[in-house]
């Protein structure tokens, strides 16, 4: 099978996957195999389905960005999907959501960025926050169209990132204290409660030490990349889980409590 169809291929079946809501075997353990740069070229199929089909890309969501978790998944690195108009909802609009779509889904607690200027890779961190409009707290939920989590690097992009939802919490400006939000960010705390519950602490330094330092390694990697454009002003980036991902369950309430910086605290029912 020639590779450029193979990469075809794969797009059909993580779209098919996507639509029933069914798992599929991993692609990295079949014969054929999958590697991290072919992911990548499945990465531009899949946004032209979800265009095809109306959805608008709203932006980038940037997954395992917190360290802790590439000895659970077995990756090296960060990786990146898109996030679409149908997949992008305000947390205030969204006081229930239903999993009924998702395959094993997990919660995780993480800051967003709305760019309102296109960032470049020789950025230092002061200079990309120049490029941020706005800042918020909010929710991703992942999912796995591959049984029990278990996956390689390859397709979790060959499967859009797992990404499932992205929902937004209040937005706050950057620009009226730049200075206070760099410090912050490298330093908050967070606590993920379900049903009140504490299940995990985090903090923004374990977001490769800093949400901004997420965004400085996304905008790199793009810029290395032949198959995929680079952020634009507008787009909304999602940098990584605060905290370990955990599995979610219709019924349950998840709450985020936040120290150290002037977010406010969070809440997701779900049924």
């Amino acid at each position: 099978m020639a590779a450029h169809t193979n990469i075809e291929a794969i797009a059909r079946e993580v779209l098919t996957s996507l639509s029933n809501h069914a798992q599929i075997p991993t692609f990295s353990s079949r014969p054929e195999g999958l590697t991290l740069a072919q992911a990548y070229r499945v990465t531009p199929l899949l946004r032209a389905a979800f265009e095809s089909r109306g959805e608008t890309i709203t932006g980038r969501k940037i997954g395992f960005t917190n360290r802790q978790m590439w000895d659970v998944f077995g990756v090296t690195s960060p990786v990146w999907g898109y996030t679409t108009s149908r997949t992008t909802h305000e947390l205030a609009d969204m006081p229930v959501m239903a999993l009924s779509e998702f395959c094993e889904p997990r919660i995780e607690p993480e800051i967003i960025f709305g760019l309102k200027a296109a960032p470049t890779p020789a950025m230092d961190d002061s200079a990309l926050l120049d490029c941020i409009e706005w800042i918020a707290l909010g929710y991703e939920i992942v999912h796995s169209i591959f049984p029990d989590w278990k996956f390689s690097a390859a397709d979790t992009v060959a499967a859009n990132g797992v990404h499932g939802a992205l929902l937004i919490g209040k937005r706050h400006d950057i620009a009226p204290r730049k200075s206070e939000w760099q410090r912050e960010l490298s330093s908050f705390e967070v606590r993920l409660l379900c049903d009140g519950k504490p299940e995990q602490r985090g903090s923004g330094s374990l977001v490769l030490g800093s949400p901004l330092k997420a965004l400085g390694h996304l905008v790199k990697l793009l810029a290395d990349d032949r198959d995929n454009p680079p952020l634009r002003a507008g787009d909304v980036i999602s940098t990584g889980t605060l905290t370990l991902a955990m599995p979610i369950k219709p019924g349950e309430r998840w709450t985020t409590t936040v120290t150290g910086i002037p977010l406010e605290d969070i809440s997701i029912q779900f049924s």
